[in-house]
């Protein structure tokens, strides 16, 4: 940085009061930038540079990107931009594209739901060596209610290889497998506090499920963990004076599971618990709310912060990206989505639950052939209980093969993953109906990855409305192509966006005659 000697002259910026002026003005959001009064006191405009003569009614600092959600985020996690890119399960969100995070000093998940223990172990492998330099990475631990030891066995896997962060989702109750990853490697600083070897951040949609993650660790999951050697007493008596985990993430709108709550009324509320929480356990750090769900452009990304928003998590979006796992195929519907081409089916992790996720609409089947398959299932005890007419048209509409074969392709997937099953559904003629009518629910994100042709109507894409958003904002922009949908590119532009208009904001709650230009964002390629 410069230092300007007591005779150089110093360059006045004469100040702007013209539309097209205030906009470029506002735009500058590394430059201080001064609201003045032109002679008459009649026009409000804007000046950069050293305070100009006249009257200044005041002067707002640089703001950058990188201060949107404040510093603690970034700090706890060794990033330079509060922007995370959210796990999109099998495996969507790829190790390619947590690596492009992490190089760009950012957070990415890779999306090890609904993923074998052996795919994950693969992914886990090539992340650790190639980040092994790095802290900001991590990889998805979803809830999986029907597969609990599957559950266990990658929460294991993930402290076994030193993942230095997970993202919990999906979770009603917190289960062994998420307690054991908040409280492995507790241990006292040197100052007397607790570090935690594992960061958790926690996915939540509620106030009652946000509770169990802001709270310690239940006394009698860790003395369960103790008693099997999973942890340390001295790790479970730490965890029962830190919150489970340090960082929620409010998921509003998303894809995916969801609760479609808006975020502006559920983030508020999850902010009022965690300070009523706080008080309650007297938690000595403050923890970091985060914002997912909806967020598809930088207006969205500014209103998430307006909120209070610590961070930011992306997930729709970023299946447009060019590192994402998903088909040419699938990603060109998506291009073609509105806000209004979503819908919500049954998920296939949740099936028996009636849990439902939200998924694109436009240009695929998928969600009333789920939902006629979860009706078949309510209604009826068995597969032999179907009437033959509706056997018939599940066969014929949905399936596109008989039952009695995507049973023999179920049971032999079963009898590799968990041979348990099997023996269940064969006593069970219930869960023999649930488990082939999930393996249409499984196999269609599969064929949406694979971009299957034959199955192209039945492709499950996990979509919120914030991609239809995304879609009409790049319109006609380099962004609106393809090849440059980068997963850096999209946070860069979403992020520089909400700045500028953060700070057109600013400027508006101090009478500046803002026009509509200076409240948007064209993209542009960032470095």
């Amino acid at each position: 940085m410069s230092v300007l000697a007591a005779s150089d002259p110093v360059v006045v910026s004469p100040p702007v009061f013209s539309a097209e002026g205030i906009a470029a003005h506002a735009r500058r959001i590394r430059d201080h930038v001064h609201i003045v009064t032109d002679p008459a006191g009649r026009d409000v405009g804007l000046a950069i540079g050293p305070p100009p003569p006249g009257t200044v009614l005041g002067t707002l600092p640089p703001l950058y990107p990188e201060w949107l959600g404040g510093r603690a985020f970034c700090e706890a996690h060794g990033v330079r931009f509060p922007y995370v890119a959210g796990e999109m399960a099998n495996g969507i969100a790829t190790t390619r594209m947590v690596t492009a995070m992490a190089r760009a000093e950012m957070l990415g998940f890779f999306g090890a739901g609904g993923l074998g223990h052996d795919e994950v172990e693969r992914a886990v492998r090539v992340l650790a060596a190639e980040l092994a330099d790095v802290p900001n990475w991590g990889v998805n631990l979803i809830h999986s209610p029907a597969e609990p030891a599957l559950e266990f066995r990658v929460a294991e896997l993930l402290l076994r290889y030193g993942v230095p962060r997970i993202s919990v989702s999906a979770f009603m109750e917190l289960t062994p497998a998420v307690v054991l990853c908040a409280a492995r490697g507790l241990r006292r600083g040197a100052d007397g506090g607790v570090l935690r070897r594992t960061h958790l951040l926690a996915k939540v949609s509620r106030p009652e499920v946000a509770e169990r993650f802001l709270s310690p660790a239940p006394p009698d999951l860790l003395r369960l963990l103790v008693d099997r050697g999973e942890l340390t007493q001295e790790e479970a008596d730490l965890a029962g004076r830190v919150p489970v985990a340090e960082d929620i993430t409010v998921e509003s709108d998303s894809g995916g599971h969801t609760d479609n709550r808006p975020l502006a009324a559920l983030l508020p509320r999850i902010v009022l618990l965690r300070d009523e929480l706080a008080r309650r356990f007297r938690h000595p750090r403050t923890v970091r709310i985060g914002a997912a769900g909806g967020l598809g452009t930088p207006d969205a990304v500014a209103a998430a912060f307006a909120l209070g928003a610590s961070y930011v998590v992306t997930g729709s979006v970023n299946q447009a990206a060019v590192e994402a796992g998903l088909s040419d195929e699938a990603k060109a519907m998506l291009s073609e989505a509105d806000i209004a081409d979503v819908t919500m089916a049954p998920a296939a992790d949740m099936f028996e639950l009636g849990v439902k996720l939200q998924v694109l609409a436009r240009g695929t089947m998928f969600a009333q052939r789920a939902a006629r398959l979860h009706a078949a299932y309510r209604e009826h005890d068995s597969l032999e209980e179907l009437a033959p007419a509706l056997r018939a048209t599940i066969e014929r509409d949905v399936l596109s093969a008989p039952i009695d074969d995507v049973w023999q392709r179920t049971r032999e997937f079963w009898r590799e993953r968990d041979p348990s099953e099997v023996a269940r559904a064969e006593s069970d003629p219930k869960h023999r109906m649930a488990l082939v009518f999930r393996w249409y629910l499984g196999n269609s994100s599969r064929w949406a990855i694979t971009g299957d042709p034959a199955r192209r109507t039945d492709y499950q894409i996990w979509c919120g409305p914030a991609m239809g958003a995304f879609n009409r904002w790049t319109a006609g922009t380099f962004l609106a192509e393809p090849a440059n949908r980068s997963v850096v590119q999209i946070a860069l532009n979403l992020l520089e966006g909400a700045a500028v208009l953060t700070r057109a904001h600013q400027l508006r709650t101090y009478g500046v005659p803002l026009p509509a230009s200076a409240l948007t964002y064209t993209p542009c390629r960032l470095a």
